[in-house]
């Protein structure tokens, strides 16, 4: 769906087709980021953008909050505003001017990582040796930083459980004090990913999905 207009349009411009196109699109930007709000952090995936706006999609309801942000995967954040929506689709405009420039090429000054949701989900870690409850401090598709107080060493090999996380098994590639760097044997898919941040956050965004 073209949200073009909508983004685009104000009580100035609806019908001057010169200063619409002063915010050019951006068609098949698809790009995986977040949107963070009250509710909690939500995966999304970036649509198309221009200089005034954005459009984008969820795996879930979209979230409620009037004061919401698009955080892209470098960690830079821009504050909008809804536009419309419709289904798990909406447009929002940018409250500040951006460089469209900028976001499209995403630059990073440090090495690129995968996308990372602050959510603190109960875990089980455990392994031939013991076993320790443990939280997230973060958790992307292909692994998390954790804390728990049962001791693991660097490369050793753990099964990981929850009663919201599906059953997998990770390798501990960092220890500092109590946290953990986790990398997961089976990445997650980034609707598995999206939807198991939701049913932890804010279940009720699961409500509408289709049987």
């Amino acid at each position: 769906m073209d949200y073009s207009a909508t983004l685009n349009a104000d009580s100035t411009s609806e019908h001057d087709p010169v200063e619409q196109r002063g915010a050019p699109r951006y068609a098949s930007l698809i790009r995986a980021a977040k949107l963070v709000c009250g509710q909690g952090e939500f995966i999304c995936v970036i649509r198309d953008v221009s200089a005034t706006g954005v459009s984008l999609r969820t795996f879930h309801a979209l979230p409620q909050e009037q004061q919401i942000a698009l955080e892209l995967q470098n960690g830079e954040t821009y504050d909008i505003e809804e536009v419309r929506r419709e289904g798990f689709e909406a447009s929002y405009r940018f409250k500040d001017a951006i460089e469209v420039d900028k976001l499209i090429q995403e630059t990073w000054n440090f090495p690129k990582r995968q996308l990372r949701l602050n959510i603190a989900l109960p875990l089980t870690i455990s392994s031939l040796s013991g076993s320790g409850d443990a939280t997230t401090v973060n958790l992307s598709q292909q692994g998390a930083r954790v804390e728990c107080d049962a001791a693991f060493a660097i490369d050793q090999t753990l099964k990981v459980t929850g009663s919201a996380f599906p059953d997998t098994r990770a390798k501990v590639r960092w220890r500092r004090d109590s946290h953990y760097g986790l990398v997961f044997d089976n990445t997650l898919s980034l609707r598995q990913f999206a939807l198991l941040a939701a049913s932890v956050q804010c279940p009720s965004m699961l409500d509408d999905m289709p049987a």
